[in-house]
């Protein structure tokens, strides 16, 4: 991936080294997301529930000056062309893109949904407009889930962006409101997952006709880490089965396809998970 010249993002802040304070108590959208990320990493999302303070609202002190180590630039040239991207998508169907703010952490952190840990992984918290992610697990990308490669790292932070953009759109929204009546939780958030793979597909394709930053094999590499997260091959990996009835992200195979589905047509309209008849 041909990164070095993209436009970099003012909007990542730094906290790694940097203690969390408490904030408060998780509940609602705050202890899905938890639960959610900490099932697909293989988490026991009980143990990280409990990391939460529920009588504090004190927030995290402010990071230092912008890093200017590799990843911290690279990560800048990730989120600054996928602002790009979408405030092009944005500004043609005649709105404006509000980008979310990364943050990179060491360790554990806070959000406004509640605490969070290396162990989670990188997840994205609406109630803050924050992607948060700690690079180490770029390594763990890399060799526990065999998806090496920058391109594969990219494809990490625009699904997190991917659902920025759905939170924007009003959609995450709409899945609580139809959790809160009853509707299958497990089946929404596999709809709400694929669609923010779809998402960093659209990004990929628009981005690049915008920047030219793929390079041969980019492609198949995002493909290789949206297949190594797959709910299938998680389960397989952590616990030995496969429960499909207890999928929220959606199998290799699933994610793949609605990756390859943005990047091919590079039209978020073409990312309904919800009205499509399969998935």
């Amino acid at each position: 991936m041909r990164w070095q010249d993209l436009r970099r993002s003012s909007n990542v802040e730094d906290r790694r080294g940097m203690r969390p304070a408490a904030v408060g108590g998780v509940g609602g959208i705050g202890a899905i997301v938890i639960v959610l990320v900490a099932l697909f990493f293989g988490v026991d999302p009980s143990a990280l529930l409990q990391q939460v303070d529920p009588g504090s609202s004190q927030t995290e002190t402010a990071s230092g000056p912008a890093p200017q180590d590799e990843n911290s630039q690279f990560l800048a040239a990730v989120l600054g062309s996928t602002e790009d991207t979408w405030g092009a998508i944005f500004q043609e169907a005649g709105s404006r893109y509000a980008p979310p703010k990364l943050v990179r952490f060491s360790g554990a952190t806070r959000s406004a949904c509640g605490s969070a840990s290396s162990a989670m992984g990188p997840f994205y918290c609406p109630g803050d407009r924050m992607v948060y992610i700690d690079t180490d697990f770029f390594d763990e990308l890399s060799r526990r889930f065999g998806a090496p490669g920058k391109f594969a790292e990219a494809y990490v932070v625009a699904h997190e962006v991917g659902h920025h953009v759905q939170n924007l759109l009003g959609i995450m929204d709409k899945v609580a409101e139809q959790r809160s009546r009853g509707g299958d939780g497990n089946a929404l958030s596999v709809k709400v997952e694929l669609q923010a793979d779809c998402f960093a597909g659209v990004w990929a394709k628009r981005g690049d006709q915008q920047s030219r930053f793929i390079e041969p094999g980019d492609v198949e590499s995002a493909m290789q880490a949206a297949a190594a997260v797959g709910d299938d091959a998680l389960q397989k990996k952590t616990q030995g089965y496969v429960v499909p009835d207890s999928f929220t992200h959606g199998s290799s195979q699933q994610r793949v396809r609605w990756f390859r589905r943005g990047f091919d047509s590079g039209n978020p309209t073409s990312c309904d998970t919800f009205a499509a008849q399969s998935l």
